[in-house]
């Protein structure tokens, strides 16, 4: 037993012989330098995107190569919002262990015009615990002033897919 657990375990058993009616079953809380450095995120956007069908291009050398044309869709989030124009793509692997390694590009338009480069990695496991893991790494490239923050900030996201098309929930990470 590894002794983070073993001190969780000893606080709820003083907890109890003590007479403590609740006990919260977290490890104590980390010290405020330690809380500093904890990974925290807010929301980015929510992002829609719309496919024209696949193109199977077939088993390669590093695995099945199929893409996913990009024809529009939207995003949206409390600092920007629009459109996904379309001539993207979603460039996929699936490799031998079933995983799907994902490379997305695409040009977002914000409903005041700025246009915002918007790639991602990512990978797809249908088959991992608590299936399917679908996972992103966001970046975003733009000239427009207004959304510099863009540039300068890393992000993740996960993702599903819907009968109406993939949909991304984006996350900036602080």
């Amino acid at each position: 037993m590894d002794g983070r657990r073993r001190d969780v375990l000893k606080v709820a058993a003083f907890a109890t012989l003590a007479g403590c009616t609740s006990m919260p079953l977290a490890a104590p809380s980390p010290s405020p330098a330690k809380r500093s450095n904890a990974l925290r995120t807010r929301p980015l956007l929510v992002l829609r995107l719309s496919t024209a069908p696949t193109q199977n291009i077939g088993a390669g050398p590093h695995g099945t190569r199929v893409t996913f044309p990009i024809t529009g869709g939207s995003f949206e989030g409390d600092r920007l919002r629009g459109k996904v124009l379309s001539g993207g793509d979603d460039w996929t692997v699936k490799r031998s262990d079933g995983v799907v390694e994902l490379d997305l590009r695409v040009t977002l338009e914000t409903d005041d015009g700025a246009l915002i480069h918007m790639t991602f990695e990512g990978i797809r496991d249908d088959g991992a615990p608590g299936s399917p893991y679908f996972r992103t790494l966001p970046r975003f490239e733009t000239a427009e002033a207004k959304y510099s923050f863009l540039n300068r900030l890393l992000a993740v996201g996960t993702g599903e897919i819907r009968a109406d098309g993939p949909v991304h929930v984006i996350e900036e990470i602080l």
